[in-house]
């Protein structure tokens, strides 16, 4: 019993640090999981993790102004998400090139400038710690960003719901009865951008979305629905926080990798096991009541 203690709950007890730790992937969790449900029912997974790569040159430019400065790199981030957001969707309304391409096109652009201005002005480490993130080194002020992000996304998806629904499946109704479709894609893509600059805080450019996207999709087959699913969704990232931390405090791994890791073991038992269209389900279908 006292190995148990110190295995799942020991860590969290007696370090600080774990604690804050853990708390940031509460709030990560509680934002990420909607977004990432909604993303996915708008097919636009694929631009969540372009938008994820876009905050990388935002970053490297507060980690020269301010060094490993988790306020000041999350700043300059959302700063190069938005950009990159509006720059893909002017280019996508003027020109031929479809939204999904010019995304593409500046995420490529934004992770090959961010990765250059790191690794021109500091050393491999640095470099590590931008693109992997430091969520055992969340400062108060970090945290409070983080919950500051998430209490924004929930209250934010919460005023615009009915219509990014209503778009995701009937666009031109929306746009019969006065709605406003790209405002609220626009606001929609304000939120991504500021969770994955929350979750840029603890996991780093590259694994932010991994923690928005893996249990979104995991959820799919567990639930039906936006915000049941939203739920599992969240569910499930707390769930990937939680043993990602605890690998990464016993076996000495990097806590970002290890939390995504985490949160793909789940993707891949929902795909295997969960009760809505997976391999189980499909193999062994429920009985219908016979007349």
């Amino acid at each position: 019993m006292t190995d148990l203690y110190g295995w799942l709950i020991g860590p969290f007890a007696d370090f600080t640090f774990m604690r804050r730790a853990l708390v940031a992937v509460l709030a990560l969790a509680l934002g990420c999981g909607p977004v990432g449900v909604l993303l996915i029912l708008r097919r636009m997974a694929l631009m969540g993790d372009a938008l994820a790569h876009a905050v990388l040159p935002g970053a490297a430019v507060g980690y020269l102004l301010a060094g490993l400065s988790l306020p000041v790199m999350g700043l300059g981030g959302l700063a190069a998400g938005l950009a990159v957001a509006g720059l893909a969707g002017v280019v996508s309304r003027i020109t031929p090139l479809r939204e999904d391409a010019s995304f593409a096109a500046f995420y490529l652009i934004s992770l090959a400038l961010g990765v250059l201005i790191v690794s021109t002005r500091g050393g491999n480490v640095d470099l590590m710690h931008v693109l992997f993130g430091t969520v055992l080194a969340v400062d108060d002020h970090a945290l409070a960003v983080v919950a500051g992000i998430a209490t924004t996304t929930l209250l934010g998806l919460a005023w615009i719901y009915r219509p990014l629904v209503v778009e995701c499946f009937d666009p031109g109704f929306l746009r019969a009865v006065g709605g406003h479709g790209g405002r609220y894609h626009l606001t929609f893509l304000v939120l991504v951008v500021l969770n994955l600059v929350g979750g840029f805080q603890a996991l780093g450019t590259l694994m932010a979305v991994g923690l928005m996207m893996l249990p979104a999709a995991a959820a799919r087959f567990w639930a039906d629905g936006v915000w049941p699913a939203s739920v599992v969704a969240s569910g499930m990232a707390l769930a990937a926080g939680y043993c990602g931390l605890l690998v990464s405090f016993h076996f000495d791994l990097p806590s970002g990798p290890s939390i995504v890791l985490a949160a793909g073991t789940l993707y891949c038992a929902s795909v295997l096991l969960g009760t809505r269209g997976s391999f189980r389900a499909a193999l062994l279908p429920a009985r219908h009541l016979e007349s």
